[in-house]
């Protein structure tokens, strides 16, 4: 607890919330929002000055009273209700008209191939610190190259995915697959599950010792991926930033 205290930035007086940066969530879809509303909850808890929330415009109503201290960013959709392509430009926009410093990409996105695309565009295009997760992820398979500079909070199954090998390979050397993809594609990697892994780039991996069997229900990643972009936004090195939030969150 003495580490994480070090970590987390003390407040002056004299501030404000420009002072503690803008995250942008990118979230959600139909039957899905539940995610985009936590991940986005969860980086305004952990402190950030700005969070906004962009999503399928049809579904902006539903967050944006539920989210009362969260902005929102409708953006163009497919016929399933999910972020489509043609949202890129809008989201480049207001990435620079913003000034965001932070991206949080994933929490229920869906897999529709319209969304699955406007994910590859923007981690490939958009040079910003970045947090990857979940649906995210799941466009991604053979692609991690895409990922350089990032963090990515993969479960086994997405790890799996990613990587074309089988969960139980994944599980059975967890800390070691851990480090060597966060080596050979320089990323920070939140390998969750019991005592999860955080690795990056020539460091240490760590080893997380917080948490219990509880955590093994719906929404628990999403919260994960708004704290750690909460902290980056902050100012917290995104590797310090992943160990933080991990040994919070548990």
């Amino acid at each position: 607890m003495a580490k994480v205290k070090s970590v987390l930035l003390k407040r002056k007086s004299n501030t404000n919330k420009a002072d503690y940066g803008h995250v942008f969530v990118i979230a959600g879809s139909l039957g899905l929002t539940g995610a985009a509303y936590l991940s986005a909850q969860a980086a305004l808890l952990s402190g950030s000055g700005l969070v906004t929330l962009g999503l399928a415009k049809s579904l902006n109503t539903i967050l944006a009273r539920k989210l009362v201290e969260v902005m929102t960013r409708p953006l163009p959709e497919t016929k399933e209700q999910s972020l489509s392509l043609k949202a890129f430009s809008q989201i480049k926009s207001f990435i620079k008209a913003r000034k965001i410093n932070v991206l949080a990409i994933g929490p229920g996105l869906s897999q529709h191939n319209q969304t699955q695309a406007l994910v590859r565009k923007i981690v490939s295009e958009i040079d910003l610190p970045m947090v990857v997760d979940a649906d995210a992820l799941n466009a991604l398979p053979g692609r991690l190259g895409l990922l350089r500079g990032k963090v990515i909070t993969p479960h086994p199954g997405e790890m799996s995915r990613l990587l074309g090998i089988s969960v139980r390979e994944i599980q059975k050397k967890r800390k070691y697959i851990a480090k060597i993809v966060a080596d050979k594609y320089n990323v920070v990697v939140v390998l969750k599950g019991h005592k999860t892994v955080v690795a990056a780039a020539d460091k240490k991996a760590y080893v997380n010792n917080t948490g219990n069997p509880g955590m093994a229900t719906a929404g628990c990643g999403d919260v994960l991926t708004g704290m750690i972009a909460s902290f980056i936004g902050q100012g917290i090195e995104p590797f310090e930033a992943a160990k933080t939030a991990v040994y919070l969150h548990g």
